[in-house]
């Protein structure tokens, strides 16, 4: 039986917690060796005195060396570290051969490209890694390291494809619950609340409002492009309510393979840290009669502008997703503190893509600077 020493980076978020479950229940077959977090001590202390890892890591803190006392007494003989830049560190300094980076936001890039850069398999939930850094990925990859989607629609697609040679697919279709405004006409005027209450899935705050937007289902097309090394015009995405069927390939011969299963985010956690190799049941199964009555629906052209936003940038490619997501983050955070409305969320994206001029990815220092400069650009444009 083999064993993975895996890292949790965001190990209290939603993803993070998730993923320790997965491990609780597998047993021996991993082993946490590194805990990462953005700024909740109390909930990383509490981890780190379950795991005992060999090393912990916290982003923010009021007092830097008061979290550093509370994680060394949690986690004693673990190094540990406090402060910006902390995840990498992490990643950088266990010997984990499998690290999962379920960081919200770019700020999870750097610690992905150290995980492929040192030749570990990257369990990917991230999805800025791939939107914002698409072609560094590509390159790291190139040199080594694996990469497997935390993502119930590129998990599916992953076990659609079968290994089977991009140029053998003909379409390959993502599907989107709708989000919580799938029904409602004037989207444009939902609060908060509304927007929060997703039908399907339990998320955070920014990824619950863009999946509302269909945001989410652009930015995930952009990942696909650059998972699988498929062409924009074969990528599609459609909408599905009942949320079980959640990819679909369809080959060149005719051929279409669909993925099912219960919405569950403990599946495509565990799959990305077994594969090729399925472990015991991770969530239900489902049985014919939970099949029964299943829609699919073309995405209404025009009905969301956030959706077309995010693909356009795919297509358009180079920094122009990476500007494209540093302004949703900033007119989702705005929409979110009450600034602004729901509706202005995709004119605020639009107004910054408009200003941008799109350059060929070259480092990720060039890349900092296109979020630096859209955040800003965002900012501005979201309080005027």
């Amino acid at each position: 039986m083999t064993t993975r020493a895996v890292a949790v980076l965001g190990s209290t978020g939603s993803i993070g917690e998730q993923t320790l479950e997965v491990a609780a229940r597998a047993g021996r077959r991993v082993r946490v060796v590194g805990l990462a977090a953005g700024g909740r001590l109390d909930r990383l202390c509490a981890q780190a005195e379950r795991w005992r890892p060999a090393a912990v890591a916290l982003e923010h803190a009021v007092d830097a060396d008061a979290a550093r006392a509370r994680l060394t007494a949690a986690a004693p003989g673990a190094a540990v570290r406090v402060g910006p830049g902390s995840a990498t560190w992490l990643t950088e300094q266990t010997a984990a051969d499998t690290v999962v980076n379920g960081i919200v936001g770019a700020a999870g890039l750097r610690a992905s490209l150290a995980a492929l850069e040192g030749g570990r398999r990257l369990a990917l939930a991230n999805k800025e890694t791939l939107v914002v850094g698409g072609p560094l990925v590509r390159e790291r990859l190139a040199r080594g390291g694996e990469l497997l989607p935390i993502d119930s629609e590129h998990s599916a697609a992953l076990q659609c494809l079968g290994a089977r040679p991009a140029h053998e697919v003909a379409r390959l279709t993502l599907t989107a619950s709708g989000g919580a405004l799938r029904d409602r006409p004037d989207w444009r005027r939902a609060t908060r609340a509304e927007v929060l209450a997703h039908p399907v899935w339990s998320m955070g705050p920014r990824i619950t409002v863009d999946s509302a937007l269909l945001f989410n289902k652009g930015l995930e097309l952009i990942e696909a492009h650059w998972l699988f090394d498929l062409p924009f015009e074969r990528l599609d995405a459609c909408l599905h309510p009942q949320a079980l069927v959640h990819a679909m390939v369809t080959f060149r011969d005719g051929s279409t393979v669909l993925q099912a299963a219960r919405p569950d985010m403990r599946l495509p956690i565990q799959l990305a840290l077994s594969w090729p190799e399925r472990w015991d049941e991770a969530a239900a199964g489902l049985d014919a009669a939970d099949l029964a009555g299943l829609e699919f629906v073309p995405i209404p052209p025009g009905r969301h502008p956030a959706f077309d936003l995010a693909r356009a940038a795919g297509e358009l490619g180079g920094t122009a997703p990476c500007a494209l997501n540093a302004a949703d983050e900033v007119a989702v955070a705005a929409f979110l503190d009450g600034q602004i409305a729901l509706g202005q969320v995709p004119e605020v994206i639009a107004e910054v893509m408009e200003r941008h001029r799109p350059e060929r990815v070259e480092s990720l220092e060039q890349l900092e600077a296109v979020d630096a400069w859209a955040r800003a650009a965002a900012l501005a444009e979201a309080h005027r």
